[in-house]
């Protein structure tokens, strides 16, 4: 599977279920864990659910399955594991407080607005 398909396929998911600031950091050369990181959040916990489960679905109707999804109860942060990418899903109150792109300020963000556009 190209990662850029996957990359693709996995933001309209996350915009398809009204997603808010969606960025995708380029991680390779930085982190061992994977190539991508897609940061979302959704403004409830039903929202947070819906977003990680579209990536999900969308994903799978690709042929691409989930190697690990984690928090889809609690729906504060779902990981969704992709291999390559990586999708954290936040309530907006844990996005803002764990605050993963100043974490990873180093990674550069890839140029997704015209994917979601489409």
């Amino acid at each position: 599977m190209d990662d850029r398909k996957l990359l693709v396929t996995a933001v309209k998911a996350a915009d398809d279920k009204r997603a808010e600031n969606i960025v995708a950091l380029n991680m390779k050369g930085i982190s061992l864990v994977s190539d991508y990181f897609i940061i979302c959040h959704g403004n409830s916990d039903k929202q947070v659910q819906a977003i990680a489960s579209e990536i999900k679905d969308k994903c799978s109707e690709i042929g691409v399955n989930v190697k690990r999804l984690e928090g889809f109860q609690e729906a504060k942060w779902i990981l969704v594991d992709l291999g390559d990418i990586v999708v954290h899903v936040f309530h907006r109150d844990e996005r803002t407080y764990y605050n993963l792109e100043r974490l990873w300020g180093d990674a550069p963000i890839e140029n997704i607005q015209s994917e979601i556009s489409q």
